[in-house]
């Protein structure tokens, strides 16, 4: 299928409207139209691109869709098992990275500094879920408004970070000169040099994509006079027949920096909810931590794809059973710490203690290391309201009041362990027990 698409044609919910491009996954071939873009309608009405996977291509759609960052494609639905194996992403168009130098010559400046910082923060953002890009390169990055954004990310099995590190080392050099062979001398000097830590023969010795994001921004790079010009703004972006398809972002009209800024109030209002829960397990220990594993457990719910539901259900429900194991560390240790504390410290009161450990086993649901899918379920639904000013200003005005009743309560209240009043008891004693103990 070329061109127009059939209005009859579906893919899973998602009603095809035409064909953009795209190609076979590397390293995966496929029959005939496998790795092909689609644009299409989501059940919502919501303009979406769908690339058709080959056989043999598993990727971890549920992890993609943790990866939350103004740099890497927004993943929001996927099938990789199904008859036919798909990947769901926002639209936005765009161009290619290779299609921008070709036509408007090599980056300097400020431009190639943003470029080669938000590469290195997409790859961080990649790498802190576990997940490697496996393909970065001119034709893997998208750029929106003079900022890239990366697509085509794990879908390319045994990829690691360290080979990630050397592709952006690849393509921040092709950026610069308009070349895949550039040498390094061919560089400026400070860029120069991160390329080559980055490029090191041996990828033990190659920097984390984050600390190379901080090093990039530092760079003050020379702007090179007519080596490329400003984008046009009036014209607007050029789609591309296979990256506009996947290129994902919340809006297709903001670029990366208004993006991020919108991503930092998502953040900041979910970090408030947090603060919320861990109180509340404060005050009220039982009924705080089961609301927390409810709310943890529905948020990985709604961020399971929409097809193969069942099996995405089963795998949200089983992450938040593996962390309860988890919490309940946090949960003991910390009451225990604080009992045995009181060896040097006097004595503390066991069922403040038992509060705290509570608050800490919350804690551990929301955001302990290795802990993502709720906290980035959470800043994908206050996304909408981080768009909007007024509502977000209210919001964050709101839910900071909120916090700040929560935490005074927290450290002033009584805790309630209602209904559970027998298992106060039990606990209260057995802490008053150790303390007796420790304290001889």
């Amino acid at each position: 299928m070329s061109g127009e698409a059939s209005h009859q044609e579906h893919i899973g919910p998602y009603r095809l409207l035409a064909r953009l491009g795209g190609g076979p996954v590397p390293g995966a071939p496929g029959p005939d139209g496998a790795g092909a873009v689609h644009r299409a309608a989501g059940p919502d009405g919501r303009d979406v691109a769908i690339r058709l996977l080959p056989p043999g291509v598993a990727p971890d759609v549920g992890r993609m869709r943790e990866v939350l960052s103004p740099y890497v494609v927004d993943v929001l639905d996927g099938d990789p098992a199904g008859p036919r194996p798909y990947i769901v992403s926002r639209f936005v168009p765009g161009r290619p990275l290779a299609e921008t130098v070709a036509s408007g010559g090599p980056m300097s400046g400020d431009a190639l500094r943003g470029l080669a910082v938000g590469l290195a923060k997409a790859l961080a953002a990649l790498h802190r879920t576990g997940l490697a890009h496996g393909e970065l390169g001119p034709g893997t990055v998208l750029v929106v408004d003079d900022a890239p954004i990366v697509v085509d990310f794990a879908l390319v099995a045994g990829a690691g970070a360290s080979g990630d590190v050397r592709a952006w080392a690849a393509t921040v050099a092709y950026a610069a000169t308009g070349r895949h062979d550039a040498p390094a001398s061919a560089l400026p000097a400070g860029l120069r040099s991160l390329v080559e830590a980055a490029s090191h023969p041996d990828p033990g010795s190659r920097p984390a994509a984050g600390e190379l994001a901080e090093a990039a921004s530092r760079l003050d790079l020379p702007a090179v006079p007519g080596a490329r010009p400003a984008p046009d703004r009036a014209a607007g972006p050029v789609p591309h027949a296979r990256r506009a398809a996947e290129a994902a972002a919340p809006s297709r009209a903001a670029g990366a920096p208004e993006l991020a800024v919108v991503f930092g109030w998502a953040r900041l209002l979910t970090a408030m909810v947090v603060v919320i829960a861990v109180a509340v397990a404060i005050m009220a220990p039982i009924a705080g931590l089961v609301l927390s594993l409810a709310a943890v457990t529905l948020l990985r719910l709604a961020g399971a794809p929409a097809e193969g539901r069942a099996r995405g259900r089963a795998a949200a429900v089983g992450r938040t059973l593996l962390t309860v194991p988890y919490a309940a560390v946090f949960t003991v240790a910390v009451p225990l710490g604080l009992a045995a504390a009181a060896a040097v410290g006097g004595r503390i009161d066991s069922l403040a203690a038992c509060a705290f450990g509570a608050g800490a086993g919350a804690a551990a649901l929301w955001t302990a290391p290795g802990v993502h899918g709720p906290r980035r379920g959470l800043e994908r639904l206050l996304l909408p309201l981080a768009r909007r000013p007024r509502p977000i200003a209210a919001a964050v005005a709101g839910l900071g009041l909120l916090a700040l009743l929560a935490g005074v309560g927290a450290l002033t209240l009584t805790p309630s362990f209602a209904p559970a009043y027998g298992l106060q008891q039990t606990l209260e004693s057995a802490l008053d027990r150790l303390q007796h103990a420790v304290n001889r």
